[in-house]
């Protein structure tokens, strides 16, 4: 059990790469509901993280399309 939560801690220290958006925060619940389903809580880890990437991914696609759609902002001519 020491070495589950001290391996934890060295990869929540380490720095997440893009490429694992979401991974974390899906891991965290994927594991306790995977555990809290029947001690499967490396499996529900490792279904967490590619729900989570998933979803990092496709909320990071609807930001980029809302930002191309937004019209750009007028400029006004500024009397000199």
């Amino acid at each position: 059990m020491t070495i589950r939560v001290l391996a934890l801690a060295v990869f929540l220290a380490s720095p997440l790469s893009a490429y694992a958006a979401g991974c974390v925060s899906g891991a965290a619940v994927g594991g306790v509901a995977g555990h809290v389903a029947g001690h499967h809580g490396v499996l529900g880890a490792a279904a967490g993280c590619a729900v989570g990437h998933h979803e990092a991914h496709v909320q990071a696609k609807k930001a980029q399309a809302a930002q191309q759609a937004a019209p750009a902002p007028a400029t006004a001519a500024q009397p000199h």
